[in-house]
């Protein structure tokens, strides 16, 4: 028996319902799970491809989420790190919907400042918030600018 995986390229399985994320960053995949709070305890069947051959990016990454479709909040925070991506509603088999990114002006409780002294950092009920510039992330608090890495400071 031959391995069809190696033999006919990847081999996906399709989602009746639910959500694909494509066109996301070689290797930004499971930032993409952190930034929807997806984690391999959670009850939703997920499908996860990293660094998959593409004509357009070189490497891409590919996210399927069964029996999900993304609220408008979820999608605008996928922007920060995979601003390229494209989202596609599942219907049924059959893309009912595609759409790009867009990013947000404002981020809430998705990034931890890496300010020490900020406010959301100490014990005090504050949710983290962002405005979100040309040269970066600005703490709503502090003033700090988050330029690189952003992935990094996912809550």
């Amino acid at each position: 028996m031959t391995d069809k995986c190696c033999t006919e390229g990847l081999l996906i399985s399709p989602i009746r319902n639910g959500t694909v994320i494509d066109h996301i960053k070689g290797g930004e995949g499971l930032n993409v799970l952190r930034i929807l709070g997806l984690t391999g305890t959670c009850t939703v069947s997920l499908s996860v491809a990293t660094n998959v051959t593409s004509r357009q990016m070189g490497r891409k990454d590919i996210v399927k989420i069964e029996n999900r479709e993304l609220l408008k909040e979820e999608v605008d925070r996928i922007a920060l790190i995979a601003p390229q991506s494209s989202i596609n509603i599942i219907r049924e088999f059959r893309v009912y919907e595609k759409k790009g990114v867009e990013i947000p002006d404002q981020i809430c409780g998705v990034i931890r400042c890496p300010n020490p002294g900020c406010i959301t950092n100490t014990n005090e009920p504050v949710t983290s918030r962002f405005t979100v510039q040309q040269s970066g992330l600005r703490c709503h608090y502090c003033d700090w600018l988050i330029t690189k890495d952003i992935a990094s400071h996912i809550i």
